[in-house]
């Protein structure tokens, strides 16, 4: 089948090139440049961060190796030291190291004596250092990391992998429709022979794939045009322990709230609409993957959780540990979110207690919140449950924004992409969820004070703040809800609102006088405990 190159336009996306063809029959999405050039940082990241693991791995199994022989030429050198009249140990009764059975008298005679004895020792000994240090070299050669794309399309993010990562090996696309296969197949063949020596298109439904492939690939990429939760269970599975996960969404509207009762039935949580259900809908996916990976006694460890544009894409490398895995009930909680003000409480669903050497895991203590919320007298709506742990890995979004700053060339997307990780790398990462400056002041129906303002107050309070990469607007802090309305209470007293109905959340807010005092001054807050109150300089 010739290809007539007028019925096609090419499209340059980083060093990939593909061939769309005028009547758009293969999905191309312009705007997911954004995740593909954070999927390449990470998966350069995965590489180099591979390597660093095995190298630690290899070092000590030859340090244990080295060992192993140190402590059987101790022993051969204590049988030395033996009474002559100490018969020698039949050979043939040491596991470790074992003759030949047929050995004429003649010679086994030799081995009737100790110098036959040490002999056969030091041989043994030589043998097994041998076994061990050759078993060590034979783990040395780390292979290239094999990736799956389950839902290539055109291929295009495939053709980047093979193209722009370095050290990477095969990579596997995957598409159940025929002509996303046969563009894929073209695409790759009008990339040239890097592409063609990496790249293989497969039709085949992922799902079936990945059961048939069970631990193959080093890294899997789901990246479905919708939900993802009819490949989690499969994609659990396919990845080598010590792998990863890349997964996208991109039903924010079921992840954020608008149809929970379908969130619930795709991935077994139920979400929240509130200011931070961008973040939710990460932890919800989180909990989601979890919960797969768990029935196969695996777990997930996140590097990378981002919110961008239209989807959240999360990062998790996956391992089996059947001791680990009961850990799970203490990464999740339940969300308790007033219906009439912008307070939020967690529940954990599980805790442990240590003793000695053992770990007991018991219930989470609760009800962490009344019927009514203290703050204002509303009710509270529950939902989830989300991951409650952290979302990123601080140690590896370090690496690959040093990687992406000294590759800037390499990342069409660069602007975007450097600026998420910066602010990724900023925000706490033993905090869920967010606050909003500006639903505090709708709810309480005040003007705004200025972000830098509210952070000082938050922080002279002893108390950590930072921004959110999911909202521009968004207030990370460990600071508890009657501190922060105890900080707004003392704005509004400097800044006075307009009389409302007493049975208004912000009336019954407000109807209550500050523990703690804040006074304005200089565009900042001093905020001390007591009537003492101290202005901190500029």
């Amino acid at each position: 089948m010739t290809t007539d190159m007028n019925d096609y336009k090419i499209i340059k996306e980083g060093e990939a090139e593909i061939l769309m063809h005028a009547k758009n029959e293969v999905f191309y999405n312009k705007a997911q440049v954004n995740n593909r050039d954070m999927s390449i940082a990470v998966l350069r990241t995965f590489i180099s961060k591979r390597k660093e693991e095995h190298d630690a791995m290899l070092s000590k199994r030859i340090k244990g190796a080295h060992k192993v022989s140190e402590n059987n030429s101790s022993e051969s050198v204590m049988e030395e030291e033996v009474p002559q009249e100490t018969p020698p140990e039949d050979p043939k009764s040491n596991g470790e190291c074992k003759v030949e059975e047929e050995i004429s008298p003649e010679e086994a005679e030799p081995f009737s004596t100790m110098e036959g004895s040490v002999k056969t020792t030091e041989e043994c000994n030589t043998t097994e250092e041998q076994i061990n240090l050759t078993e060590v070299k034979a783990r040395k050669e780390l292979k290239p990391p094999r990736v799956l794309e389950a839902l290539s399309a055109s291929g295009l993010r495939a053709l980047r992998y093979a193209r722009e990562v370095e050290g990477i090996g095969q990579v596997v696309a995957l598409d159940n429709d025929t002509a996303s296969v046969e563009a894929c197949r073209r695409n790759i063949k009008f990339n040239g022979s890097v592409a063609v020596s990496k790249v293989e298109s497969h039709l085949a439904d992922a799902r079936v794939y990945m059961l048939t492939h069970p631990k193959e690939f080093d890294m899997v990429d789901l990246d479905p045009y919708g939900s993802p939760s009819v490949f989690l269970d499969s994609a659990v599975q396919s990845v080598v322990d010590g792998g990863m996960l890349m997964c996208t969404a991109t039903d924010m509207a079921v992840l954020c709230g608008g149809n929970g009762e379908v969130c619930y039935s795709k991935y077994g949580s139920y979400p929240l609409r509130g200011k931070y259900c961008h973040e939710m809908a990460l932890r919800i996916l989180l909990a989601s993957i979890e919960s797969h990976a768990n029935r196969y006694k695996r777990y997930i460890v996140p590097v990378l959780s981002v919110q961008m544009d239209f989807y959240v894409r999360v990062f998790v490398r996956i391992y089996s540990s059947a001791g680990a895995m009961k850990n799970t009930p203490l990464k999740l909680s339940y969300v308790y979110q007033c219906t009439g003000c912008d307070s939020f409480h967690l529940q954990p669903i599980g805790r442990s207690i240590s003793k000695n050497t053992s770990v007991r895991y018991l219930p989470g203590y609760g009800p962490v919140v009344p019927q009514a919320c203290t703050d204002c007298g509303k009710k509270f709506n529950m939902g989830g449950p989300i991951w409650s742990a952290p979302i990123h890995d601080q140690e590896w979004i370090a690496s690959m924004l040093a990687d992406v700053k000294s590759m800037k060339a390499s990342y069409p997307a660069y602007d975007r992409i450097s600026a998420v990780l910066t602010t990724v790398s900023e925000e706490l990462p033993d905090v869920p969820l967010f606050l909003s400056l500006h639903n505090l002041c709708a709810t309480l129906k005040c003007t705004s004070p200025s972000a830098i303002m509210f952070r000082s107050a938050v922080i002279n309070a002893g108390y950590r703040i930072t921004g959110t990469h999911v909202n521009p607007l968004g207030l990370k802090s460990d600071a508890p809800m009657d501190v922060i309305w105890d900080i707004m209470r003392c704005w509004v007293k400097t800044h006075p609102v307009k009389a409302q109905a007493e049975d208004l959340p912000g009336s019954v807010i407000l109807a209550k006088e500050p523990v703690l005092q804040v006074l304005e001054g200089n565009s900042m807050f001093g905020y001390l405990n007591g009537n003492c109150l101290q202005v901190l300089p500029r």
